[in-house]
């Protein structure tokens, strides 16, 4: 099991490129999915503020924040374009989507 000094090592080692794909979308949308991303629910829980610190690094100086819907998906987000609940709805919409097309 992995603790939480050793995520945020990690995270704090990341290259900037690791990140870059989800920097462009924030930059264009505003909005990036956990899967566009290298972290997981357990880097958001334990370690955001490094998670912040490595975006800053690879060029994207606005605010960021997360938001997860039922456990099932979470989302990066700027907070001066984006409304957390219209994040939730639309994380939902997603989710709802994708069950459908599933099965």
């Amino acid at each position: 099991m992995v603790n939480v000094e050793q995520l945020k090592y990690t995270v704090n080692r990341m290259s900037v490129e690791m990140v870059s794909e989800a920097v462009l979308e924030l930059r264009l949308d505003g909005l990036v999915l956990e899967g566009k991303t290298p972290f997981n629910k357990l880097h958001f829980n334990t370690c955001f503020a490094e998670i912040e610190a490595l975006f800053q690094r690879a060029g994207y100086h606005r605010p960021l924040d997360v938001v997860g819907y039922q456990g099932l998906l979470y989302a990066l987000y700027d907070p001066t374009r984006w409304d957390a609940v219209d994040v939730l709805r639309w994380l939902k919409e997603f989710t709802e989507a994708a069950a459908v097309q599933a099965g």
